[in-house]
C-alpha cells in the first residue's frame, strides 16, 4: 500500500517579482520553469546547497496545505512570530481525487520548541508518548513525534529533521519512515543527510545552482558524494581545506 495523497504542485507566478526574495531562490527559480513538481508516492526527498530554497518550498506546501506555519498537524492554530515567506500564498497544490489522509503533521526544526510548548498548552502529551517533549532531548523528542504521533496513511512534511538526530538515532528515523511508507504514507522532506537520502524507493529530487530539479540516484546526490569523499579521506579534505585553501571562510574575520 504506497500513499498519495498531493499529487503536484505550481506556482501562480501572476504578479510576482521573480528578481526578488523568495522567487528569486534557485529551487522556486527551477519550479517556475518546469511549470509544475510532480510528487511521487511514498517519500520525496529535496536536497541541495545550503540557500537553495529546500526549506521555504516545504514551508510553502505546508502553508498552502493548511498546516500552521510553525509546525504541527492542521489542528494548530498557534502563533510565536510570522516568519514565513509569502510563496506558500502563491502554491498551487494539487490533491488526488477520492484521497484523504487519515493523520497529518508538519515538522520543522527550527521552531519544533514552539510547537511542543503549544502541545503542553493544551494537554496533549498522551499522543506523544504521554511524556512532556520539553524534558526530553530534541532528538529524543522527535523520535517520540514520529513514533507515537506518526501513523498509517498520513501525510507528512518534514524540514530537515536530522538536525534533531545523531547518527544512530537516523537510523532509528530511517527504519520508522520506512514503515510508514509501507503503510500507505505520502512524505515531503527537506534534507541534507546521506543516511536519509537512502531510504529505499524515494524520490531523491536535487536542486541545481543554476534553478533545475533534477531527478538524482542515491549515490549522484551532492550530499552523499561529499560525505563519502570526506570520509574516505578525512585527512586529503582536511589537507586541501585548511592548507590548500588557507583563506577559506564562510565570511570576513571578525575585527
Amino acid at each position: 500500500m504506497t500513499g498519495r495523497f498531493l499529487r503536484d504542485i505550481a506556482l501562480d507566478t501572476t504578479g510576482l517579482d521573480r528578481r526578488r526574495y523568495p522567487f528569486n531562490l534557485p529551487i522556486v527559480t527551477g519550479l517556475i520553469a518546469a511549470g509544475r513538481l510532480d510528487l511521487a508516492p511514498g517519500v520525496t526527498f529535496l536536497t541541495g546547497d545550503n540557500g537553495s530554497g529546500k526549506s521555504t518550498l516545504v514551508e510553502a506546501v505546508a502553508v498552502a496545505a493548511g498546516f500552521n506555519p510553525e509546525g504541527g498537524s492542521r489542528n494548530f492554530r498557534f502563533a510565536t512570530r510570522a516568519t514565513e515567506s509569502p510563496l506558500g500564498q502563491h502554491l498551487i497544490v494539487g490533491r488526488r481525487p477520492g484521497r484523504r489522509e487519515r493523520s497529518n503533521f508538519f515538522f520543522r526544526a527550527e521552531s519544533f520548541y514552539n510547537v511542543a510548548t503549544e502541545i503542553e498548552n493544551v494537554g496533549m502529551e498522551q499522543a506523544y508518548g504521554g511524556r512532556s517533549l520539553h524534558e526530553r532531548s530534541h532528538g529524543e523528542s522527535f523520535l517520540d513525534l514520529i513514533t507515537h504521533r506518526f501513523h498509517p496513511e498520513g501525510l507528512y512534511l518534514l524540514d530537515e529533521p536530522e538536525a534533531a538526530l545523531s547518527p544512530r538515532g537516523l537510523l532509528i528515523a530511517l527504519a520508522r519512515l520506512h514503515e510508514l511508507v509501507r503503510a500507505g504514507s505520502q512524505m515531503l522532506i527537506a534534507t541534507h543527510s546521506p543516511i536519509l537520502l537512502a531510504l529505499p524507493g524515494a524520490t531523491i529530487l536535487q536542486a541545481e545552482a543554476d534553478g533545475r530539479l533534477r531527478q538524482v540516484t542515491y549515490d549522484e546526490a551532492d550530499a552523499v558524494q561529499v560525505t563519502r569523499d570526506f570520509l574516505t579521506a578525512p585527512q586529503r579534505s582536511l589537507r586541501h581545506l585548511l592548507t590548500d585553501q588557507p583563506d577559506f571562510r564562510y565570511g570576513p574575520s571578525p575585527p
